[in-house]
């Protein structure tokens, strides 16, 4: 798994201020893409190592979120488990361009997940006809549950 860039966000998860790091080799391709860039094999390798390095050079963050990696769901995993193992206080999100059912999140590391393609007539998350799913992941004794978190992504008009 590659990585191209990595910014800190404000937006993409709520009330966390994020560390994404952008993953190349997206076989989802989604038509009309505000990323397409990140369908090319490009980038350097997003292992234990450039992970630990990445969230070091950036102190101050309180969530993690790898933006794509849908050839390899299995390593985000890991790599979200990793997280935790270098800061237990650091969320992790994970925004997969598949549904849910195809991306097959390891719910049990992350904290948070976008799922769905981008469909450019309905709209990326902050649209209220988008198709596109993002779940605050609460775990819980009897498992993990879902809570849809899209209608933060809305603006609000004060």
């Amino acid at each position: 798994m590659k990585y191209v860039e990595t910014m800190v966000v404000f937006r993409e998860v709520p009330d966390e201020v994020t560390l994404a790091i952008n993953i190349s080799n997206c076989p989802v391709k989604c038509p009309g893409c505000h990323s397409s860039y990140l369908a090319q094999d490009i980038g350097e390798e997003l292992d234990k190592e450039s992970l630990a390095m990445l969230v070091k050079m950036n102190p101050g963050i309180s969530c993690v979120s790898f933006m794509g990696g849908d050839a390899e769901p299995a390593k985000v995993g890991q790599l979200a488990m990793e997280v935790k193992k270098i800061d237990p206080s650091l969320k992790t999100c994970w925004y997969s361009g598949r549904d849910l059912e195809h991306a097959k999140p390891n719910l049990e590391v992350l904290d948070f997940v976008k799922v769905g393609p981008y469909i450019e007539e309905m709209g990326p998350l902050d649209s209220p006809t988008t198709n596109q799913r993002f779940y605050k992941i609460e775990h819980r004794p009897q498992g993990v549950e879902l809570t849809d978190m899209t209608g933060w992504f809305r603006k609000k008009i004060f």
